[in-house]
């Protein structure tokens, strides 16, 4: 009895051992589970970056010489020598055509031979009206002799008149066979070749030569929106005169292959309606172009001020988180608790997004590990600070409405 009662006693004390192993097996997980629930996340915050900026509208513009001029002729005759070469760059008054001058040489030549044959009959008329002046006072000569000599000399002066305006017309047909660029710009390509017959402007269908436009200044015409008009306009009133709706604002350009609006001009022109089908006004804008990096019917990037100087709030992208409503952020408190702003974007600037609303410049955001923070926990934040990717910009772009 006495051996079976110790067997019964080492039993029951294995089972004892069993259970407590199986109750510190059972514990380990739990233990760690609450470890690991009591770690909270890591992510880094920031305070939004404040800068004074600009807001800016950008549009698209499209060059325009501004003179443009069809070159035709004045006479019409056989076209001699062509004096450019396609496309060059013209002075004006540089020789571009000459048309056989021969036919007008010779009505010049008959025009001042008639002119000479007049003047020599009124030069005659002249001396016989001064030599009978004394007869009709002595009354050797009638007055109805003398009314004659002088009416004859009207007839021949008159007929003098005649000649010099039918001589001024030869002289200038023959300067007309000599066609000069009446601008100065680049010249295209000549539409005639030697030899050709050339119809002149009046007749019913005048050849037309080749065509020329300036190129330095040039100008840019764009549209403006009818809410963005209105807009300049608010801002010229609040800033005493001054602004985009005002003939004299600076705009800045930039062509395609530009990240950079290096290009400046002026607006000389706003039209004096809206369009009614597109609700835009047509503005322009003169811009210098002494290294003829433009061209008419280019197109390029122009932008306005659309806003006076401001202190913008600005935040990384990766900041920003959105939901099926509304775009937010995550602040996180001193004690580490995270909540949520619903936040306005604004365009970015130097990689950065402008927060029109919803965010302060107290606020710590959180800016990296977003996706572990959530609203009502705590998080463990290390704070760093928000730079700018391009530190001497100050302005901002936005689309055009």
């Amino acid at each position: 009895m006495h051996d079976a009662s110790a067997r019964r006693g080492v039993a029951v004390i294995g089972l004892v051992m069993i259970a407590g192993a199986l109750l510190a097996a059972c514990d380990r997980p739990q233990a760690k589970n609450e470890a690991k629930g009591s770690a909270a996340p890591a992510v880094t915050v920031s305070r939004p970056l404040i800068e004074p900026i600009i807001d800016w509208d950008e549009y698209t513009g499209r060059f325009d010489a501004i003179d443009t001029v069809d070159v035709r002729t004045r006479v019409s005759g056989h076209l001699d020598v062509v004096a450019f070469k396609d496309g060059q760059i013209v002075q004006k008054g540089d020789l571009l055509y000459v048309l056989d001058p021969r036919s007008f040489e010779r009505a010049l030549e008959q025009a001042k031979a008639e002119l000479a044959q007049v003047q020599t009959k009124a030069d005659n008329l002249v001396a016989d009206v001064e030599r009978g002046k004394p007869l009709l006072e002595r009354r050797i000569m009638s007055e109805k002799t003398f009314e004659d000599r002088s009416n004859l000399l009207k007839e021949a002066l008159a007929a003098v008149k005649v000649s010099q305006a039918k001589t001024a017309t030869a002289e200038l047909e023959l300067s007309f066979t000599r066609i000069t660029a009446p601008i100065a710009g680049r010249i295209s390509r000549s539409s005639v070749s030697q030899g050709s017959w050339i119809s002149a402007g009046a007749a019913s269908n005048p050849t037309l030569l080749t065509t020329i436009v300036s190129q330095d200044p040039i100008h840019i015409y764009f549209d403006v929106s009818e809410n963005n008009y209105i807009k300049y306009k608010r801002l010229a009133e609040r800033d005493g005169g001054s602004g985009a709706a005002q003939l004299g604002t600076t705009v800045e350009l930039a062509l395609p292959d530009e990240t950079k609006f290096a290009h400046k001009g002026q607006l000389d022109f706003i039209d004096n309606r809206l369009d009614a089908g597109t609700a835009t006004l047509r503005v322009r804008a003169v811009v210098d172009n002494k290294a003829q990096l433009f061209s008419p019917g280019m197109f390029a990037r122009v932008r306005l001020a659309g806003s006076s100087r401001y202190d913008a709030v600005l935040l990384p992208d990766e900041a920003i988180a959105t939901d099926q409503s509304s775009k937010y952020v995550l602040v996180v408190a001193e004690d580490g608790t995270v909540s949520r702003k619903t936040v306005r974007l604004g365009p970015v600037v130097n990689g950065l997004r402008v927060i029109r609303e919803g965010v302060g410049a107290e606020d710590w955001t959180v800016t990296k590990g977003l996706q572990r923070a959530r609203p009502g926990e705590k998080v463990q934040a290390s704070r760093e600070q928000i730079k700018l990717s391009h530190s001497g910009a100050r302005s901002v772009s936005t689309a055009a409405p």
